[in-house]
């Protein structure tokens, strides 16, 4: 579905601030897989998220989805098949318009329709469909401005954004990092409700150990632009967080050290 061949990544090659931020990476997800991966500041993590997202480009490698190479496709083509939502729940969206206008943008987009001036009723009535589901009372504020949303709402309502119309990839970069304990846990639910309804092929980046170990369906750890673990099957799901953090030493060398780590 999603297969990563020896991909890598420098940045300031040659000088003194030369950093290799993918080091060979190799992995393949099949369809429906749910990855958790985590790591400390600097193991790579968002990097991955932005060369299989087109942000920039690999020095080496593949990247092939659906067994189409789109290595060197540019972002906004990939934008089609590839959904994200980042840390900053400010990304993604315009906060000038109206939550009906965000979707209806987002939506001709992955369509590839020519945007209108109008928003047709069916697409309203869409709209309100979705939003509902979210159990938020948005669908009665749709034409209330984003930017007059909380940080939950509007992660919420962008995660609607990029599942509209049903990526290939899902791509979640610590999407709930900058919300508080409560606001994230509903905008997880939520996460983990559409992606099981849509059955889509998603990875998320999280600090929470625990949180990687109970969403989806495999755990990737990694380290100095390696992936250094790959678990799923039985033997993930009787992992306990100090399992993991056991086998991240055994791997590195090293503890798992990054302040924004949370167990639990």
């Amino acid at each position: 579905m999603l297969r990563i061949s020896h991909l890598k990544k420098t940045f300031n090659a040659g000088t003194v601030n030369e950093k290799v931020a993918m080091n060979d990476i190799n992995f393949t997800l099949n369809p429906g897989d749910f990855v958790t991966i985590i790591g400390s500041n600097g193991a790579g993590k968002s990097t991955l998220f932005n060369l299989i997202s087109g942000y920039f480009l690999s020095d080496e490698g593949k990247i092939l989805l659906d067994g189409q190479d789109i290595t060197f496709m540019p972002e906004y083509k990939r934008a089609k098949y590839i959904g994200r939502l980042f840390q900053d729940p400010l990304k993604g969206t315009a906060p000038s318009m109206t939550i009906e206008e965000n979707l209806a943008l987002s939506y001709s987009r992955s369509k590839s329709r020519f945007i209108s001036l109008g928003i047709k009723k069916k697409d309203k009535d869409l709209f309100r469909e979705r939003l509902a589901q979210l159990d938020l009372g948005l669908e009665d504020r749709m034409k209330t401005k984003m930017g007059l949303l909380s940080g939950g709402q509007r992660q919420a309502v962008t995660l609607l954004m990029s599942t509209l119309v049903v990526p290939k990839v899902l791509l979640l970069d610590e999407h709930t990092a900058a919300l508080d304990p409560a606001t994230a846990d509903k905008v997880l639910r939520i996460t983990k409700e559409i992606v099981a309804e849509k059955n889509i092929t998603t990875m998320m980046i999280t600090h929470n150990i625990q949180s990687a170990l109970d969403l989806g369906n495999r755990t990737m750890m990694m380290d100095s632009g390696k992936v250094i673990l790959d678990i799923k099957g039985e033997g993930r799901s009787q992992l306990q967080v100090q399992d993991l953090l056991d086998l991240f030493k055994k791997e590195s060398n090293k503890a798992l050290d990054n302040d924004r780590i949370l167990l639990s």
